[in-house]
């Protein structure tokens, strides 16, 4: 083989994986955006409500109470490939009850991918002076990784839990989760526990299924839910309260 010979050989070998790499990027890309949308009309419900103020960043969504602000805030990480809007309904009754929520946009709608500091969302409420952090699914799990700080006051997991080590008592946390999750199951919850302190609050919502900690319908592998929207969002706001009120 002369030498011509095999360089047009290496020529073709890189120009096919560069080709497969674009395939693979663009493909995951594509996969990435395609996204469980959010229930238009019931997110209205927030934005149309007088006593919260809702603005929309280029990676946020902000949830402010016009009147009597405690001074809690809570970032919260969607779930995977879940539009960061069909969690605004299920947060706004806690806000009724004056605490800040900032809902992430996290980056190719995955937290794993989203590195951004907390200091990115919690910025976009300088008035809070506690801050609490949570998500739902895998929106949780990143969540337990950022709650891993000392300007962190409380962990919210909404049908979630943590790979990583979070049982000594500094932190307050809240665990919800609903009796019909197909994915992040009670049992799964359970197992779990010994990554969060002792004194961890859990909140099982009867009736409740994955999909029922936000407003985009249905989900792959969920169990069905037996109570409404409605339902739900009460016993996650009396839940929510327990703890951020």
């Amino acid at each position: 083989m002369t030498l011509r010979t095999a360089g047009r050989r290496a020529v073709r070998i890189v120009v096919a994986v560069v080709a497969v790499l674009i395939v693979v990027v663009v493909g995951f890309a594509a996969w990435a955006n395609i996204v469980m949308q959010g229930d238009r009309v019931i997110a209205l419900k927030a934005w149309n409500d007088a006593s919260i103020s809702v603005e929309s960043t280029d990676h946020s969504i902000v949830l402010i109470p016009r009147h009597g602000a405690t001074g809690t805030g809570l970032v919260f990480i969607p779930g995977a490939k879940v539009d960061p809007y069909a969690y605004m309904y299920k947060l706004s009754g806690i806000v009724e009850k004056g605490v800040t929520v900032v809902i992430t946009k996290p980056t190719l709608n995955l937290a794993f991918f989203d590195q951004r500091p907390l200091a990115t969302f919690t910025t976009d409420a300088p008035d809070v002076t506690r801050w609490f952090v949570g998500g739902h699914s895998l929106g949780g799990v990143r969540a337990c990784m950022l709650a891993d700080s000392k300007d962190v006051a409380g962990l919210v997991l909404f049908g979630s839990y943590c790979a990583n080590d979070l049982s000594r008592p500094r932190l307050d946390v809240l665990s919800i989760g609903g009796s019909r999750d197909g994915l992040s199951t009670p049992a799964k919850i359970a197992s779990t526990k010994p990554l969060l302190p002792a004194d961890a609050d859990f909140v099982e919502i009867a009736g409740a299924n994955h999909a029922a900690f936000g407003d985009y319908g249905v989900q792959p592998g969920d169990r069905t839910a037996t109570i409404t929207s409605r339902q739900a969002r009460t016993a996650i706001t009396d839940a929510l309260d327990s703890v951020l009120g």
